[in-house]
């Protein structure tokens, strides 16, 4: 692997943009694998972005009809629903509550959402995967942190021969409680890198901030591990993007 398939920053929009840039150079339009690590978190676990480079992407998905970074972000953590200060279960019940209608109103979500299936599939006794890892790691000292993954793809469901299937390219998440916080971790088998990468993004990192909170560790990183990450719209649909970050990304963001 290059080392340009490793990219690490403080700012998330910098971090994208950096990919982006990667997968859309001349004579490319994908790049694998490709390794994507944003830190910089302040002390209530929220990132930094550059908002030149969100407003510029959000008006790019809305002229193309996409959902925006913060739909994309809302399938896999629902932010909006969260109340740190109360128990997670809340959470959980009020996800719960709307998924059936969640699914019905995006064929996107016709095969489920991201956090719908994070909260379902567990083990016996315990039907939410994120309620078993989190409680079960909590539950007395010397558990293995191992225990803190959750898996999306289910081959029971998502092994299809459709030439085209869309959900899941979020495959597995694993939090890792190191000297310097929680790390979140995130596998994608593929990845657009303009429909959805920043989105993915932003909710690894919101969901990241969620299970750091639950276990008191402040969040330190998050590493988005992707199989293979396409420039999916053509480099002339870019030209309002590109130029936000056409410097170099880190002196533009003033990092």
């Amino acid at each position: 692997m290059r080392r340009e398939h490793y990219l690490e920053d403080t700012n998330l929009s910098v971090a994208w943009a950096r990919a982006l840039r990667l997968a859309s150079a001349p004579g490319q339009k994908e790049i694998g694998p490709l390794i994507v690590s944003v830190t910089g978190f302040d002390t209530d676990g929220a990132f930094q972005e550059d908002q030149g480079i969100r407003v510029a992407l959000d008006a790019l998905l809305a002229d193309e009809g996409k959902q925006s970074v913060d739909t994309v972000a809302n399938t896999i953590f629902p932010s909006s629903m969260w109340n740190p200060g109360a128990p997670r279960q809340r959470l959980f019940e009020r996800y719960g509550s709307v998924l059936s209608r969640l699914r019905r109103s995006s064929h996107k979500n016709s095969h489920g959402t991201y956090f719908g299936r994070m909260i379902t599939g567990g083990p016996k006794g315990c039907e939410n995967q994120l309620e078993f890892a989190i409680s079960t790691y909590l539950s007395r000292s010397g558990v293995r942190r191992s225990i803190l993954q959750i898996g999306v793809f289910d081959p029971s469901q998502d092994h299809s021969a459709s030439a085209q299937r869309g959900f899941p390219c979020l495959q597995h998440l694993t939090f890792a409680p190191v000297d310097g916080g929680l790390c979140v971790n995130a596998f994608y088998a593929t990845q657009y890198l303009v429909e959805r990468a920043y989105g993915n993004y932003v909710g690894v990192c919101r969901l990241g901030r969620f299970v750091a909170h639950e276990l008191a560790l402040p969040l330190a990183r998050m590493t988005c591990f992707t199989g293979i990450a396409e420039c999916d719209m053509g480099k002339n649909k870019l030209k309002n993007i590109l130029p936000t970050f056409a410097e170099d990304p880190k002196q533009k963001a003033g990092a």
